[in-house]
């Protein structure tokens, strides 16, 4: 047997094996390598965002049959950026980052952004005002002091928040003693212990997480007031998505079981006990609120 008829041969066979192991089961196969490119509003630490996502992602990637990415960004216009632009498929977003994104996606390539699944916690959301002050009881007594909100353009971290502090007859740039914005909800508790900020407002879901992980003393940082309820966080597709894609992504979190063991483990990171539909609908008191405070021309 000569070198020629050996290459040949050894060609024949590797060529062979890649077959078997492109039909294997145990072979990753997605669709085309197409893939579904995911982010979220950075409004907890990039790890942690990353940690919540890991399982999530795989499921949609047995959902859909696409490799299933995701994505950090450094602050909330850049997700809705990534939308308008096509870089994103799919993005976790809060209320009032959903009505920017409806608005600056309209009349785009990308289509208009279009809300597909939220938590059923996230129809009755709340914000918590926070304190290590002894002196702040109820939301007066934030006159003169010293104040931190989450991100600017985070709903339960500061939109919904300022929303009701103005109902209450307090205007934060005028009865505070300064304005601090700490970027995200678990440095907002950070500011407030630390005494960079005598109050401060964060969402109800990342204040119970933190308790829960005693990863904040509640002997120090406490409650002092609650908001009213609102929509908050939701699951966003580009508008211009295939819409066979579309029910495929909203039946995959619609689908999620807390019986079922592998979803429970899902459901359990992103604090959900189910996801449930939502539509653009659900987030025009949002809107209203955000022209109410300014934040929207």
């Amino acid at each position: 047997m000569n070198f020629s008829t050996l290459r040949r041969l050894a060609l024949t066979g590797a060529l062979a094996c890649a077959a078997v192991a492109a039909l294997s089961p145990m072979a990753p196969a997605f669709a085309n390598d197409v893939v579904l490119r995911v982010s979220a509003i950075p409004d907890e630490a990039p790890t942690e965002l990353q940690r919540k996502f890991a399982p999530l992602g795989k499921y949609l990637e047995a959902q859909t049959g696409m490799k299933v990415v995701f994505t950090p960004v450094t602050d909330y216009a850049a997700v809705v950026e990534s939308l308008a632009t096509r870089k994103i498929d799919l993005a976790w977003l809060g209320g009032f980052t959903f009505v920017q994104a409806k608005i600056r996606t309209q009349g785009t390539t990308a289509g208009t952004a279009i809300p597909i699944a939220q938590r059923e916690e996230d129809s009755k959301f709340t914000s918590k005002f926070i304190t290590a002050d002894p002196s702040i009881k109820v939301l007066a007594d934030l006159k003169g002091k010293t104040f931190a909100f989450g991100a600017p353009s985070s709903t339960s971290g500061s939109l919904m928040p300022r929303f009701f502090l103005q109902q209450a007859g307090l205007n934060p740039e005028k009865d505070f003693k300064n304005v601090a914005f700490s970027g995200a909800h678990d440095a907002t508790v950070a500011f407030v212990a630390a005494g960079k900020a005598e109050a401060g407002v964060l969402n109800a879901s990342v204040w119970d997480k933190l308790v829960e992980a005693k990863k904040v003393d509640t002997d120090k940082v406490r409650v002092f007031a609650t908001t009213p309820t609102y929509f908050d966080y939701n699951w966003t597709v580009r508008g211009d998505l295939d819409p066979a894609l579309v029910k495929k992504l909203t039946d995959a979190f619609l689908k999620l079981d807390p019986a079922n063991p592998e979803h429970k483990e899902i459901l359990a990171l992103q604090r959900a006990a189910r996801f449930i539909p939502t539509k653009k609908e659900n987030y025009d008191g949002i809107e209203k609120a955000a022209h109410a405070a300014g934040l929207l021309k």
